[in-house]
């Protein structure tokens, strides 16, 4: 899909062509030394790591994860689909565990549940904590200054607005897994105040509008969708004894809906 998408066409394969073998040409033959970081800005991009993948370690490790991802997300479905081509997990045991995760299953869960943590998770707090540090207007600086630190905020922009948390809104009341629903959903918001506030963006991907108004119209056409295998996971969640014969019907519908929503999101995250 993404060879097609990318080269399947005379136009889009000559403009990709170009951006492929100018960025190489530039890079290489004609350096510049403007767009070589200083040490101070290489300092907040390691700090910016550090302190996301801190908030990530801090979600990853929650109690909850792995149980949301297995009775939650439509991970354990992935096996019935031949996307990835290969098992949900790398073991074959029984019991689910993070380091047995394929990953195409496991980004995909998030991108069908339009949270997409793996593509922003952790970047409202890193923004905060770099920030705090440094002031925010050294981070804005930095920002109009580097074309990388750019385009990396702007790749965490696109996986936000790919995200639609009304879409599982209701798990924010939900017994078991609310708690856990409203972390990720704190994060989300964060992200996107911090991202807005630094990049000096009035809305998302405010500097690339084809982009953004090409993933808003495809996320509103695949909304149904992602409504109706909401109504599906969350059904198979309650069955019981009484409505057992509802069960594969709910699977179907699930499964059925993956295809058109990962088609859809073109990149998972």
């Amino acid at each position: 899909q993404t060879i097609s998408s990318n080269f399947g066409k005379v136009a889009s394969c000559k403009y990709n062509l170009e951006q492929l073998i100018s960025a190489g040409l530039e890079g290489d033959v004609f350096k510049h030394d403007e767009s070589r970081l200083s040490d101070e800005q290489k300092k907040m991009l390691d700090d910016l790591a550090e302190e996301g993948y801190k908030a990530y370690l801090s979600l990853k490790h929650h109690e909850k994860f792995v149980p949301y991802l297995e009775k939650v997300t439509p991970l354990s479905f992935f096996g019935d689909t031949n996307i990835g081509s290969r098992p949900v997990k790398r073991s074959g045991d029984e019991g689910l565990k993070f380091e047995d995760l394929r990953a195409i299953p496991f980004v995909g869960s998030w991108a069908m549940m339009k949270q997409n943590i793996p593509g922003f998770y952790g970047v409202g707090f890193a923004l905060t904590a770099v920030a705090n540090k440094y002031g925010i207007d050294k981070l804005k600086n930095f920002y109009q200054d580097s074309l990388f630190f750019r385009t990396l905020l702007g790749n965490s922009m696109m996986s936000l607005t790919k995200s639609y948390f009304k879409a599982t809104a209701y798990l924010g009341t939900d017994a078991e897994f609310g708690e856990f629903w409203k972390k990720m959903f704190a994060e989300y918001e964060l992200s996107i105040q911090k991202a807005l506030e630094i990049s000096g963006l009035s809305d998302l991907m405010g500097n690339n509008p084809n982009i953004r108004d090409s993933v808003r119209l495809r996320e509103r056409i695949v909304l149904p969708l992602i409504a109706i295998q909401q109504f599906a996971l969350m059904n198979i969640r309650n069955l019981n004894e009484s409505n057992r014969m509802y069960e594969q019907r709910y699977r179907k519908l699930i499964i059925r809906c993956m295809f058109g929503i990962i088609n859809a999101a073109r990149n998972s995250a």
